[in-house]
């Protein structure tokens, strides 16, 4: 009888464990983003989801929504503070909606490089920045990822910033994106990214702006004739967990996802970059005409006509981040 009672205790322990673990499964989150499926930012974040998921034993089950499916950048942004999201990836221009000192890295030629881009992210002036988000939003910058050097696509040849005054160019509606357009003369039109290959195409616009592997994924060299190496701004995404969602993690899951945030970012950095190398060529092979131009010359005219006061910006931050090696 003894035994048996001890078989039943033991069978009714195990059955309260799996269905303890079985709840634990049903945590389910939302991640977010714009960007293609074939992209390395879907790709990276499908695995991320998959690792978070191993990592914690099945307790959370993170479906990843691509192609603004959840919405457009600035919804998804949004959708952190109202739930509807649990984690996005976005760039520093949408944070600075909330936060506006964290967008001067948008301002037009702040990063030499990509590594000058990673090397920042390692740094004190970062650090300062994502805490000033966090501390007016409450949500978690948990990894960034290099997203390209934004160069301009164009109907019309471009080979110095005079060559851009009255041209129709969609710029997302964010204000240090339209610095170097506007300060060369540019009218620029706020149009949503998944809409732009066809204003491209029925003229509604005559150019954009975006990375290389940007262009190539979007197909937007099938409506244009021109690339244009302007590399006003090297940009980057931040993987960044709602606050909502990060009071509620444990230490353990806090480290769990931030590991595989970064561990996510990075594969995605190196396939953006081996892509990026590649994209000179693939586009001449294309037919269109790729064409260099003196970058000192247009960020001159930046700096001359385009204030870090007009964005809420800090020069502080921008002179702290030109010093980082």
């Amino acid at each position: 009888m003894l035994k048996k009672l001890t078989i039943v205790i033991a069978a009714s322990a195990a059955a309260l464990i799996g269905a303890t673990s079985a709840g634990m499964a049903q945590t389910k989150l939302k991640w977010a983003h714009v960007y293609e499926t074939s992209e390395p930012f879907h790709t990276a974040s499908v695995w991320a989801a998959q690792e978070i998921g191993k990592r914690t034993n099945g307790r959370y089950a993170i479906d990843v929504y691509p192609a603004s499916q959840l919405g457009k950048e600035a919804d998804i942004n949004q959708g952190l503070s109202l739930g509807s999201v649990d984690i996005i990836i976005s760039g520093s221009s949408f944070a600075a909606k909330s936060f506006p000192p964290i967008g001067v890295t948008y301002y037009p030629y702040t990063f030499r490089d990509a590594d000058h881009l990673l090397a920042y992210t390692k740094s004190d002036v970062f650090k300062d920045l994502t805490k000033g988000y966090e501390d007016k939003t409450g949500h978690r910058i948990v990894a960034v990822t290099y997203y390209g050097v934004r160069h301009t696509s164009s109907n019309r040849p471009i080979k110095a910033c005079a060559d851009m005054k009255g041209l129709k160019i969609r710029v997302p509606d964010v204000p240090a994106y339209l610095a170097m357009p506007r300060a060369c003369g540019a009218n620029t039109a706020p149009i949503a990214f998944a809409e732009v290959y066809l204003a491209l195409q029925n003229g509604t616009v005559e150019a954009q702006e975006n990375p290389l592997t940007t262009i190539e994924a979007k197909k937007f060299y099938e409506v244009q004739k021109h690339i244009v190496l302007t590399g006003h701004i090297v940009d980057h995404l931040n993987t960044i967990i709602s606050g909502g969602l990060w009071k509620k993690l444990s230490e353990e899951d806090r480290k769990i996802f931030t590991d595989v945030a970064q561990e996510a970012a990075a594969k995605a950095t190196g396939e953006i970059k081996v892509n990026e190398a590649k994209l000179v060529d693939f586009f001449k092979q294309k037919g269109l005409t790729v064409t260099e131009v003196d970058k000192a010359a247009f960020r001159d005219t930046v700096i001359k006509t385009t204030s870090f006061e007009s964005f809420d910006y800090r020069k502080a931050d921008w002179e702290r981040i030109q010093a980082v090696k």
